[in-house]
């Protein structure tokens, strides 16, 4: 008989976040994730819902709302620089480069653009004006141990939406 996916049950799944008009895979793990439905809402009360009553095996498509998570895309936050006011380590696209702001609060930026006279910096989480889906396939659906009732999961470390998507 099938376990389905309720409260107090563990559930292992692995998941990758996809971008609804082209495709590409912008974040994804293989290595399951592991939580206790109920326990608590670290992926979201979204996912929780719809991942409620769904047993191993299945695999849950869910558009997410990425201007409602990291807002809407903010242009101001894309610099555009000659490439040779550029450091040589930040002149490779996926390079982070952490800035301050006027009160000296640091910022993680993105290096997403470079070509033969300039390199682009954006500060926009990368998913930001994207349409995007979180796929999840559920590996294992049991009843959980009192140990990992009370640590929400696995004892090792609890999924993230918010980690999860800013992986991409």
């Amino acid at each position: 008989m099938a376990d389905f996916i309720q409260e107090s049950k563990y559930v292992e799944l692995i998941y990758k976040v996809v971008d609804q008009k082209s495709g590409s895979v912008f974040s994804s793990i293989e290595y399951p994730v592991g939580y206790v439905h109920g326990a608590n809402d670290v992926l979201g009360k979204m996912v929780l819902a719809e991942l409620e009553g769904r047993e191993k095996g299945d695999i849950i498509e869910i558009k997410i709302d990425v201007e409602k998570l990291y807002g809407p895309r903010d242009e101001s936050l894309v610099f555009i620089d000659k490439i040779e006011n550029v450091p040589q380590e930040y002149r490779k696209v996926g390079t982070k480069v952490t800035m301050e702001n006027n009160d000296g609060q640091p910022k993680e930026f993105l290096v997403t653009k470079v070509d033969d006279e300039t390199v682009t910096i954006d500060g926009n989480n990368p998913l930001c004006g994207r349409e995007v889906n979180f796929v999840l396939e559920v590996l294992l659906v049991r009843d959980a141990t009192i140990e990992e009732m009370e640590a929400g999961g696995t004892t090792d470390s609890e999924p993230s939406l918010e980690e999860i998507l800013s992986q991409g």
